[in-house]
């Protein structure tokens, strides 16, 4: 009898002991099938007037003084860098002047900007009968400096009339963000500012440019979805002329410079917005630096097409081959006016040719 007592009391406790395993079990099974809990939810504070432009692209507000080209060429002063650092360490010989042709090809120079650059610096080389490397690369700096330096850099404007600043290029190269960033520059400086969207194929162009304008504190003029750019430009400059505002600037939409008809286009725009009461006092091209040679080609179709005035040359900063500046001055001669050096408003700078070649060169 004590013995079947003792039996049962060992069953029951090898059964709880069995729950008990169990429940253990299949707790973690539930566990790791509702993976882990999830970390604490940040609330972000309400009432946030942030605007953006483009989807996903924020409006940005200065955040201190401009950069400076030496901060921000990082990478083109990398591609130059190991050549230099080559030739520093001879006399100058035959090799020096085939790793310079190589250095500034690759820095997309271009070929025959290289060629004729190497021509000169030859010359001098010769008069002066120079033999170390580190006189060489201050020439070659000099000469860089002196190209650079040539023509009007700065923005004009005539006062007593609505001057215009059209603003071309292709697609994706950033015209709108730049107009944007200007508009604020101007309005800063005290002028009055009436934007044109007169990209009407896109309706994220406009979306994005009133964005601006709110931001700034300018007027703006939008047309149709698909309308005719044409009367959008010509409506902007009525308006300015009606509430006596200094500055028109000019969306257009992005065109590949092959294409006849849209370049036809682009004529079109450009002699309406020279039109009394408004004159055209500006063509800027807005090119992207990271797209090296390529750029030439579209500088030289949209020059044929609109007297293109000045190059905007954007995302610099994320730019190997800032050397299209010295092609597009050397080919063209059309100056450089402003290069963007990152997403702020403030990364809009003047160009300076003697910070851009020692920022390449540090």
């Amino acid at each position: 009898m004590e013995l079947a007592v003792v039996l049962v009391v060992i069953a029951l406790a090898l059964v709880a002991l069995g729950t008990y395993f169990l429940v253990s079990v299949r707790r973690r099974d539930d566990s790791l099938e509702a993976g882990p809990a999830p970390a604490p939810t940040e609330v972000e504070p309400t009432g946030s007037t942030e605007p953006t432009g483009a989807v996903g692209t924020a409006v940005e507000e200065p955040s201190g003084p401009p950069p400076t080209f030496r901060e921000r060429l990082g990478k083109a002063r990398g591609t130059l860098g190991g050549y230099l650092s080559g030739i520093r360490s001879r006399k100058v010989d035959d090799q020096t002047w085939e790793e310079l042709e190589e250095a500034l090809i690759r820095a997309d120079v271009g070929v025959a900007s290289t060629q004729r650059i190497l021509d000169d610096l030859r010359a001098v080389a010769k008069a002066e009968s120079i033999s170390d490397p580190d006189t060489l690369i201050d020439r070659l700096k000099a000469e860089l400096k002196s190209i650079l330096a040539e023509g009007d850099r700065s923005l004009r404007h005539e006062p007593g009339i609505p001057n215009v600043w059209l603003f071309v290029g292709v697609n994706g190269v950033g015209k709108t963000t730049t107009i944007g960033k200007i508009a604020k520059q101007q309005i800063a400086q005290g002028r009055t500012v009436v934007m044109a969207a007169g990209d009407t194929f896109r309706a994220a162009a406009a979306e994005q440019l009133t964005t601006w304008a709110e931001r700034s504190g300018a007027d703006i003029v939008r047309g149709n979805e698909g309308g005719d750019p044409s009367a959008v430009i010509f409506d902007a400059v009525q308006r300015a002329a009606a509430r006596g505002s200094d500055l028109v600037l000019g969306d257009t939409a992005g065109r590949l410079h092959t294409k006849t008809n849209l370049m036809e286009e682009l004529r079109k725009v450009r002699r309406v917005a020279d039109r009394d009461p408004g004159s055209v006092t500006e063509v800027l091209l807005v090119l992207d630096a990271t797209t090296g040679q390529n750029g030439l080609t579209q500088a030289q179709q949209f020059t044929e097409a609109v007297d293109v005035t000045g190059i905007v040359l954007t995302k610099l900063d994320g730019s190997a081959k800032g050397g299209i500046a010295l092609a597009v001055q050397t080919t063209l001669g059309i100056p450089i006016k402003l290069v963007g050096l990152g997403e702020g408003v403030e990364d809009l700078v003047d160009f300076d040719p003697d910070d851009f070649v020692d920022a390449l060169f540090a």
